[in-house]
């Protein structure tokens, strides 16, 4: 009935699978603290006056 879904006998046929996992996962962490640290960096330089008005860029 569902012969589409291939669970293998051999489960260390899950290990690459597992691997790539980690990898993308451990991937998109670093990217998220790249993006993080980025955005830190861009907002200690940013003019007093714009920290404190959070207003400052709405449209009227």
């Amino acid at each position: 009935m569902m012969d589409f879904l291939y669970f293998p006998q051999d489960k260390t046929e899950y290990i690459p699978a597992l691997l790539m996992l980690v990898l993308f996962m451990a991937a998109a962490v670093a990217t998220v603290y790249i993006f993080m640290k980025a955005s830190k960096r861009e907002e200690d330089h940013l003019p007093d006056h714009l920290k404190e008005d959070p207003h400052y860029y709405e449209e009227e």
